[in-house]
């Protein structure tokens, strides 16, 4: 069953069935002539006795960035969607009509296995009007139930929860009265759909996109939500949540100063959480590290200056909050106009940035710029609306997430005070160098590919005033093709850095390293990329599950790239300091050994690590000691050595690695290695003293040293 393109017409949509095991493709199902690039199949059930018999729901719709629409008014008022049925493995098929409703919407279905002629729908119709997103039910669609086989329905209910988001339905594999609908909560009916409840659903968290019913133990229940995968051995009494993998689809995150340092970031329908990026303790990073600040869906997050404790964190629509981790008070602080005067908007995920120049400033986007300040109390409105403005366009009701006609992305320089960038949704960029006195358009300046599209992130060069990368997002008007730019004359001319990125996968964020301009990271719908060229050139990066990179940040201190991404959570690179020194001429040496960053040495806490059982799920601390890079141009059978003394030239580790080609990586873990032990009286390993040690590469005719500062935690003793 395919849907094809949500935002542009066309493509492969409706009913495709495979005889060679998924190898070739042939549609057996679809709208009549030229709405066949408009109406897509949404579900389809199979009648288990007998695999010819065949119920698919065609379903119209088609999205923009600021509106949503289906049925027949994506069809030109023709009614062409609704439930069909084939008896002949997909040869032929009828419509349904009998009992059911016209002007269909999106359609679940669910066949009763103990006696496939019944069958359930859920049926979203706008026939006899239609329903707010708070009105669960529906004026002539709702539950529908079929006794022969579809050829006649009976309306059961018209619950009908948001159609367009859930349209799911299941039914008990030995009860065909026991019936589960999906929607903001788990709707559950013992009388064939008559009479709905929600008393299972307690303690999960809402919107229900999933359900799996085990076909052979029908007590066992697989939840999916909003909040995660919850499972359930008694139908639905009791729930127990799944955390034991990493499935959070973060928006946005930001970094502080700490030491280890903490991120906070924002997760889809999962508020806005604040955490440590490595613990002390030998269970690594739990779910208990972790706090939750505030929030609907969680987006931007800006840490105090003065007091990382106190938060700013951001809702969707530009509900801005302060939160204060210690003592929990919050307190909103989302801009509203006087009485009488035009509302702002913002987006579902309106940008929040902290000052780089002035201390406790805060700026954030809608359609127009607010700067904050005194802690977010008092704010000021500096600059006009800087969208298109197109109020057909800007007047949809619904969740907060049409929003249409704002500021998307917004940035500080890091060089120059007072220099913003602003990207719109509807593809206008700016520039102010006076905070907003004066906005300077730079949209007639954009390459033409670039025009009129959704502009996805802005990052400022790190040491050019003049430089600045665009993200550009043009896949809600059909086009997969990644869009980046860089400017070096502040906004009047972009040249591509696409390089060679792959063909359809959309760029979401751009990020020059903060020291060597050469060194950017892509951010893709469908991983990470990095480039020592300025984008002429790219190579997946990181180890990522293929999945859409949403932010990206480099800590000033500590140099690790903490990825955020949509759906598998966040990553950290540790220390970047070899990528940014890779230049073309350690590119050409044999190999080479970087200079490492100072390393600490601390005892982790003990903990139940190893008696916590398997599904517990714990993010990996970096390994400990010293983190030793080095690069190898070419394998040539030979390992890498590494030696280290002491400033007394005393040998006190030895390490090998086995030479691959590219950058190696070793840990040392600050203490004495085997065979070093005997030289020392064979005491216990023990961290070295503090002080400054020499690490000297060795590998074929190559031989390099480098120097590692060494600091150990107070009151531990060493050798």
């Amino acid at each position: 069953a395919a849907m094809g393109d949500l935002w542009a017409p066309g493509g492969e949509r409706g009913l495709y069935k495979t005889t060679d095991g998924g190898a070739t493709w042939k549609a057996i199902l679809q709208a009549e002539g030229s709405y066949a690039d408009r109406v897509g199949c949404g579900d389809l059930a199979i009648d288990p006795s007998n695999p010819d018999v065949l119920y698919a729901a065609l379903y119209a719709r088609r999205r923009t960035p600021w509106s949503f629409v289906s049925g027949p008014d994506a069809t030109d008022g023709k009614d062409l969607g609704g439930i069909f049925k084939s008896a002949d493995g997909g040869r032929s098929w009828k419509k349904m009509e009998g009992g059911l409703p016209a002007r269909t919407g999106r359609i679940g279905l669910a066949v009763f296995p103990g006696n496939p002629k019944i069958v359930y729908a859920v049926i979203g119709s706008d026939e006899g009007g239609t329903a707010g997103i708070d009105d669960l039910r529906s004026k002539s669609g709702g539950v529908f139930r079929s006794e022969d086989g579809g050829a006649s329905w009976t309306r059961m209910s018209p619950l009908a929860p948001r159609p367009f988001y859930f349209s799911q339905i299941r039914v008990d594999p030995r009860d065909d009265k026991r019936v589960y609908l999906l929607g903001y909560a788990l709707h559950v009916s013992d009388d064939a759909g008559r009479s709905f409840r929600e008393d299972l659903f307690k303690k999960v968290h809402p919107d229900c996109h999933a359900l799996v019913i085990d076909p052979g133990n029908p007590d066992r229940l697989l939840l999916g939500t909003d909040g995660g995968v919850y499972q359930s051995h008694d139908r639905g009494k009791g729930w127990a949540f799944l955390d034991r993998f990493d499935g959070g689809e973060y928006y946005r995150i930001n970094l502080d100063d700490s030491d280890p340092y903490r991120i906070c970031g924002g997760l889809q329908d999962n508020s806005n959480w604040v955490g440590p990026s490595q613990t002390h303790s030998k269970e690594g990073i739990r779910n208990c590290d972790w706090t939750m600040v505030e929030g609907g869906d969680g987006f931007s997050c800006v840490f105090d200056p003065e007091n990382h404790d106190v938060i700013y964190a951001e809702s969707q629509s530009g509900e801005v909050y302060r939160y204060n981790i210690a003592n929990g008070q919050v307190k909103n602080l989302r801009p509203t106009p006087e009485e009488g005067q035009p509302a702002f908007r913002f987006h579902w995920n309106a940008p929040l940035i902290g000052g780089r120049h002035s201390k406790g400033v805060l700026y954030l986007g809608g359609n127009r710029v607010f700067r904050m300040e005194r802690n977010g109390e008092l704010w000021r409105l500096i600059s006009p609306d800087l969208t298109m403005n197109e109020h057909e366009k800007t007047r949809t009701v619904g969740s907060g997430a049409e929003t249409f006609g704002v500021v998307y992305t917004l940035a500080e320089s890091p060089v120059k005070a007072g220099m913003l960038w602003a990207g719109t949704d509807d593809g206008k960029v700016w520039v102010t160098e006076d905070e907003g006195g004066r906005w300077t358009d730079l949209t007639a300046n954009l390459p033409s590919a670039a025009r009129g599209q959704w502009m996805n992130r802005i990052e400022p060069g790190s040491s050019d005033a003049r430089v600045a990368y665009l993200a550009v997002d043009a896949h809600r008007a059909g086009n997969l093709a990644p869009l980046a730019y860089r400017t070096a004359d502040g906004g009047r001319s972009w040249r591509s850095i696409v390089g060679d990125l792959p063909a359809e996968g959309p760029v979401k964020v751009i990020r020059e390293d903060l020291k060597n301009p050469d060194l950017l990271f892509a951010g893709t719908e469908f991983g990470l990329f990095a480039s020592l060229d300025r984008g002429e050139r790219w190579v997946k990066f990181g180890d990522l599950p293929t999945v859409a990179v949403d932010d990206l940040m480099i800590h000033p201190r500590d140099l690790d790239l903490v990825i955020a991404t949509h759906g598998r959570s966040l990553f950290i690179v540790d220390d970047l300091r070899p990528l940014e020194a890779l230049t073309p001429a350690i590119r050409n040496e044999p190999a080479y050994l970087f200079a490492p960053r100072p390393a600490f040495g601390v005892f982790l806490k003990n903990g139940w690590v190893d008696s916590g059982g398997n599904a517990v799920y714990r993010g990996a601390n970096p390994p400990e000691g010293a983190l030793l890079s080095v690069w190898v141009r070419e394998f040539t059978g030979e390992p890498l050595k590494l030696a280290i003394a002491n400033s007394l030239g005393q040998p006190v580790a030895e390490l090998t690695l086995p030479g691959t080609p590219g950058i190696n990586r070793a840990n040392w873990d600050l203490k004495p290695t085997k065979e070093m032990l005997i030289e020392y009286g064979g005491q216990p390993a023990k961290f070295l003293r503090p002080g400054e040690y020499d690490v000297t590469l060795t590998y074929g005719p190559v031989k390099q040293t480098q120097k590692l500062r060494v600091d150990i935690a107070p009151g531990i003793e060493t050798r």
